[in-house]
């Protein structure tokens, strides 16, 4: 019971941090937790991962579903944990003192991503040519 218990304390000490919370694509009814100019296209976990982890955060990925997402492909799928606490209640970064400072920064740090970059090279042409409407439209935001 004592190793249970501890196992609790020490995870309780990190958060959850689902895609859907920072993806502009879904409403906030669908889960989405910061403002939509600030969040990111379709954000997946292994994104949330590598930008947490090169900000030297404690992280880990979790086969999890979040409840209100009804797309059960793979790309959905994932939880990260992220340790925001020490065992003693203190701050790992100064930085994130809450969950929302962390979905920001990574909905900040995501499209700054080498494989963003890349594929939004090749991506604006291409919805240029066929979607101009949706594209513009995304500008105004």
């Amino acid at each position: 019971v004592s190793a249970a218990l501890h196992l609790s304390a020490v995870s309780s000490r990190f958060i959850c941090l689902y895609p859907v919370y920072i993806n502009s694509k879904k409403t906030l009814a669908e889960g989405r937790r910061i403002p939509s100019e600030k969040a990111v296209e379709n954000p997946s976990c292994p994104e949330i991962r590598d930008v947490l982890t090169a900000a030297g955060m404690n992280v880990y990925v979790e086969n999890k579903m979040h409840p209100r997402e009804w797309n059960r492909d793979v790309q959905f799928r994932g939880r990260v944990r992220v340790q925001l606490k020490q065992a003693d209640g203190s701050l790992c970064q100064d930085k994130f003192t809450s969950r929302k400072d962390v979905m920001f920064y990574v909905a900040e740090m995501i499209p700054k991503l080498k494989t963003r970059t890349q594929k939004s090279g090749g991506g604006d042409t291409s919805s240029q040519q066929g979607e101009g409407g949706k594209k513009s439209k995304k500008k105004k935001k």
